[in-house]
C-alpha cells in the first residue's frame, strides 16, 4: 500500500469525513506504521473530529500488529461497546505475546458483559488454557462451546484436543478426537504432542503412523514431538528412522526439529552424530547451541562443552541463562572448577545475565565435588536463594561424599523446613554420622524421621529374563516371587514402571 500517495490524496480532498480519517488510520495500521496512525489520530482530533469505535478498533489492530498490547488495551478501553471481532483482536494479541493469564481475565470480562464468543474466541482461550495447563478454565470454555453448539467445529475441537491432552486428560482428548468428522494437521499434532509430553511414547508413535496413513503430512511440531519421544526412550534405531523421514520431508534445516535431533542423539549418548548434525545446520538458534553444549555436559565431556561455549562467544549468538547452566554443568561434571568460577563471576558483567538458583547450584556442585567446601560456605552466605531445596540437596550430597557433618547439618536443617516429608535428608545425614562413627547421632536422626512420620520408599531392581524383565521390591521373598511382576519387552524399552524411570536401589 502506497501510504505517501494515499496521504497526498487525503490532503487534496476539499472536505473530509470521519470515514476518510478512519481509512487513512487503517492504512497505516495495515503496513505496520502505527506511530503514523497515532499522528493521524491526533491530527483528526485537532481538526475537530471525534474518534468513533471504528477509529479505536483500527488503532487497536495496528498496535496488536506492532506487538504493543499495552497501547492496544488502552485503545480497547476507550470503546464503549466493542464487537466480538474487537474482543478477539485483543485476546489474540495477549495470546500471541504469551500473556495467557491476561487472555483468561479478558475472556472473563467478556462473559460478564454478556458478549457471545465465537469460534475464534474459544480457540484463543483454549490455547491459553493449554499453555498454562489450567484444566478448570479449559473445561469452562468447553462448556461454553457446547452451549453455543460450537464444540463440533473443527477449529474449536482442535483446541479442545490440545487443551485436554496438554493438561493430562488424554482419554478425553482421544474421545473428542475420535468424534471429529474432519481432522486437520493441528489436531493430529495436538494428540501426538500430548501423548509425547506425558511419556505415552508407544501411543504417540501409533498416532504418528495413523497421521501419515490418513494423508496428513507431518509438520515441524509432529517431528519435534516424535524425536522427543525417541529421546525419552533412548532409542537410537527409532530416532534414526525419524531422522530419515525428517531429511526426506526437508525439515532437517528447521531449527526446532534440528534442536530436537541434537537433544535426542545427546540423550542416547551419541555425541558424534549430535555434533555432525549441529555442524550441518545452516541456521542455529540459541536452542540448538544450548542443546549441543548441554549434551556434552551431560555426557561427561565438559572440556568440549567449554570449547563449544567459547566458540559460540566468537559468533553473533549471545548466550542466555540456559547456556550458562549448560556450560557450568559441564565444568562441574568434568572437574573444571576454576573455569566454572570464572564463568559464574562473569555472568552479569560480560554476559548480562543475573545468576539464578540453578547457576548457584551448578557452582556449588562443582566446588563440592572438588572438596572445596570452604568456598562453598562463602558462596552460600552470599546466595540470595535460601529457599530453593535443590541448592541444599546438592550441598548435602557434597557433605556425604566428604563426610562433613557441619555442612550436612546445615543443609539438612533447611531441607527439613522446606520439605519435611522428604526422607532423603534424614537418611543422608544419618549416613554421614554413621561414617564418622557417631552412631548415637545417626540413631537420633532415624528416630526424628520416625516421629515425624517420614517413610523411606522401598527400592526395586530389574533382572533381565527371557520373557522380558522382572522387577523385585526390596525385602520381597524372592523364593516365592512375592514382589515379582513381569514386563513386556515394550515396557522394558520404555523404561517406565508405574510412572517411574528405571532406578535400581539397595534398601
Amino acid at each position: 500500500m502506497e501510504m505517501k500517495e494515499a496521504m497526498k490524496v487525503f490532503e487534496s480532498m476539499p472536505s473530509v469525513s470521519i470515514v476518510s480519517w478512519n481509512i487513512l488510520i487503517t492504512g497505516y495500521g495495515q503496513v505496520g506504521c502505527y506511530a503514523n496512525g497515532m499522528e493521524v489520530l491526533n491530527l483528526m482530533q485537532e481538526s475537530g473530529f471525534e474518534p468513533n469505535e471504528v477509529t479505536y478498533s483500527n488503532m487497536l489492530a495496528a498496535f496488536i500488529k506492532a506487538k504493543d498490547v499495552q497501547s492496544a488495551r488502552a485503545m480497547f478501553d476507550k470503546i464503549s461497546r466493542p464487537s466480538v471481532t474487537t474482543w478477539n483482536t485483543l485476546l489474540s494479541g495477549y495470546c500471541q505475546e504469551e500473556l495467557h493469564q491476561d487472555t483468561i481475565e479478558l475472556f472473563r470480562r467478556m462473559q460478564h458483559q454478556d458478549m457471545r464468543p465465537d469460534r475464534t474466541t474459544l480457540a484463543v482461550i483454549l490455547s491459553s488454557c493449554s499453555r498454562l495447563g489450567i484444566l478448570e478454565h479449559g473445561k469452562q470454555a468447553h462448556s461454553a462451546s457446547v452451549r453455543l453448539l460450537l464444540h463440533n467445529d473443527m477449529f474449536v475441537a482442535s483446541g479442545l484436543v490440545d487443551m485436554y491432552s496438554k493438561c493430562g486428560q488424554i482419554d478425553i482428548a482421544r474421545s473428542i478426537f475420535s468424534r471429529m468428522n474432519e481432522r486437520c494437521g493441528v489436531c493430529w499434532n495436538s494428540m501426538i504432542s500430548g501423548l509425547a509430553i506425558h511419556s505415552l511414547n508407544k501411543e504417540a508413535f501409533d498416532f504418528f503412523k495413523q497421521m501419515r496413513e490418513n494423508g496428513m503430512f507431518p509438520t515441524e511440531s509432529s517431528y519435534a514431538s516424535m524425536i522427543n519421544s525417541c529421546a525419552r526412550l533412548s532409542s537410537i534405531p527409532q530416532g534414526r528412522q525419524i531422522h530419515g523421514q525428517v531429511l526426506k520431508d526437508g525439515y532437517d534445516q528447521n531449527v526446532y526439529v534440528g534442536s530436537a535431533l541434537i537433544d535426542m542423539y545427546a540423550k542416547c549418548g551419541n555425541m558424534d552424530d549430535a555434533r555432525l548434525f549441529f555442524d550441518c545446520m545452516i541456521m542455529k538458534n540459541i536452542i540448538a547451541w544450548n542443546e549441543m553444549i548441554h549434551g556434552y555436559a551431560q555426557n561427561g565431556l565438559g572440556d568440549k562443552a567449554v570449547e563449544l561455549f567459547e566458540y559460540m562467544l566468537t559468533t553473533k549468538q549471545k548466550p542466555d541463562s540456559v547456556t550458562l547452566i549448560a556450560v557450568l554443568t559441564g565444568c562441574s561434571h568434568s572437574g573444571l572448577v576454576d573455569k566454572a568460577i570464572t564463568f559464574f563471576n562473569s555472568m552479569e558483567s560480560i554476559y548480562g545475565t543475573t545468576p539464578l538458583a540453578e547457576h548457584y547450584t551448578c557452582l556449588i556442585d562443582a566446588l563440592g565435588r572438588a572438596g572445596r567446601l570452604v568456598e562453598v560456605e562463602s558462596l552460600i552466605d552470599k546466595m540470595p536463594y535460601k529457599d530453593d531445596p535443590i541448592v541444599w540437596e546438592v550441598l548435602l550430597a557434597a557433605s556425604v561424599v566428604h563426610a562433613n557433618a557441619e555442612l550436612g547439618e546445615c543443609a539438612s536443617k533447611h531441607l527439613f523446613r522446606l520439605d519435611p516429608k522428604n526422607p532423603s535428608p534424614y537418611v543422608l545425614l544419618s549416613n554421614i554420622y554413621a561414617s564418622l562413627g557417631r552412631h548415637s547421632d545417626a540413631s537420633a536422626v532415624r528416630a526424628l524421621m520416625s516421629s515425624r512420620g517420614v517413610v523411606k520408599g522401598r527400592g526395586y531392581s530389574w533382572v533381565d529374563h527371557k520373557d522380558g524383565a522382572l522387577a523385585f521390591m526390596v525385602a520381597d521373598d524372592l523364593g516365592k516371587n512375592a514382589g515379582e511382576f513381569r514386563l513386556s519387552s515394550d515396557d522394558y524399552t520404555s523404561g517406565i514402571i508405574d510412572g517411574h524411570q528405571d532406578e535400581s536401589c539397595a534398601g
